[in-house]
């Protein structure tokens, strides 16, 4: 079993060279995305799909196999499948994530919230029965099915949990000068390392480090998520983490922290730029072609949260009837806006192709979901 000092490391770290370019560059990256939302008319336009593409991730890392898309596809049409179970969990980790942020309205970042957050993680997933919101009685461990002995890692027994959770609490409310990102990423560490639930840990640890940026004003919108880099590099992630509590290795896992927040927000930030160049040609397009329609930019903004919906449900949404919903849905399949993806005469889906192909620019599944579709050109026809 191995107990975790207190934070901060002692010996102190060593904050210097490398890491302090690296700190510098992370910096630099933050605010570039941070400038993104600050600057765009409407960054919920990203932000909520953003969210479910953490969830996604993160639950990936941990075996689901749940594409954003299925879980999109499930959203509009409340399909029933083998997935559904997976799609539920990963459904719970995006109102995890939601909740933990809304909270931090009413509380500061302490055990509290990290306890009803994980709670609202476990809500309707495969962990539900292991005592959501609770921090764990028994031992646990990582690795090795039932056999204890030969575990990848042991962490803490019960009996000194909340004594370390306590002591993370002080760490992440402290007033210690320390570098934001540095403080992050030791709390992502202590918090892995305790594993304080029965099950959760890692999503849970994931979202951690929004929190923490968020409550410290390191970012004013949650839209730095590194799961999808965790995932990427998921065997390395594991290793710097034993490498500090074997041998006490933290700046190696900093350099590793630090690299992750620099390519994920310089990827987010470019993500953001794609999706606001997106959505000005589109709007020029649809200014242009119903000049005197209403609901075709109230269609345009909500596909941003809803990019796969079926004609019952944009009028629903946008409370017209179903004939004007089907005349504008299709008017925007003419105009390459939409893409009908079931090719059958019922339970139509249409997807907002080029939105779409720009959030899972990481998911293989895109193409071939599309693939009933190809040969409808989705360029703008002269508009952009």
């Amino acid at each position: 079993m191995f107990i975790p000092a207190a934070l901060p490391p002692d010996p102190p770290l060593e904050l210097n060279g490398d890491i302090i370019s690296l700190l510098s560059e992370a910096d630099i990256a933050l605010g570039r995305l941070d400038g993104v939302a600050e600057f765009t008319p409407n960054p919920n336009l990203f932000l909520a799909m953003y969210v479910r593409k953490e969830a996604v991730m993160s639950s990936q890392i941990e075996g689901t196999q749940a594409t954003l898309l299925d879980v999109l596809k499930f959203e509009a049409e409340r399909g029933e499948g083998d997935i559904q179970a997976e799609i539920g969990e990963v459904v719970s980790c995006v109102a995890a994530i939601n909740y933990g942020l809304s909270r931090l309205a009413q509380l500061p970042l302490c055990l509290r919230l990290i306890k009803e957050t994980h709670a609202r993680l476990m809500q309707d997933s495969r962990g539900s029965a292991r005592d959501p919101g609770e921090f764990r009685r028994i031992q646990n461990w990582i690795g090795s099915g039932a056999d204890i002995t030969k575990a990848s890692f042991v962490p803490p027994p019960p009996d000194v949990i909340l004594r370390a959770l306590y002591d993370l609490e002080k760490s992440m409310q402290s007033d210690v000068p320390m570098p934001v990102l540095v403080r992050v990423a030791l709390v992502h560490y202590q918090f892995e390392t305790i594993y304080p639930f029965l099950d959760g840990n890692g999503r849970l640890g994931r979202l951690l480090v929004t929190l923490v940026l968020c409550e410290k004003g390191a970012l004013k919108k949650p839209m730095l998520y590194l799961s999808y880099y965790l995932k990427r590099y998921r065997s390395e992630y594991y290793e710097r983490l034993m490498a500090v509590r074997d041998a006490g290795d933290f700046e190696g896992w900093i350099r590793f922290f630090l690299q992750a927040v620099i390519d994920t927000a310089n990827h987010a930030t470019n993500i953001a730029r794609q999706i606001v160049g997106l959505n000005a040609a589109h709007r020029r397009c649809i200014a242009s072609e119903f000049a005197r329609s209403p609901q075709a930019p109230a269609l345009l903004e909500w596909l941003y949260d809803n990019p796969i919906t079926s004609i019952r449900k944009a009028a629903e949404a946008l409370s017209v009837s179903i004939p004007t919903a089907t005349k504008l849905v299709r008017s925007f399949e003419d105009l390459g806006i939409l893409v009908e993806t079931t090719g059958g005469m019922r339970g139509k889906l249409y997807a907002y192709r080029d939105y779409l192909s720009i959030l899972c620019d990481d998911d293989a599944a895109f193409e071939a979901y599309t693939a009933v579709d190809q040969a409808l050109s989705t360029r703008l026809r002269g508009h952009a």
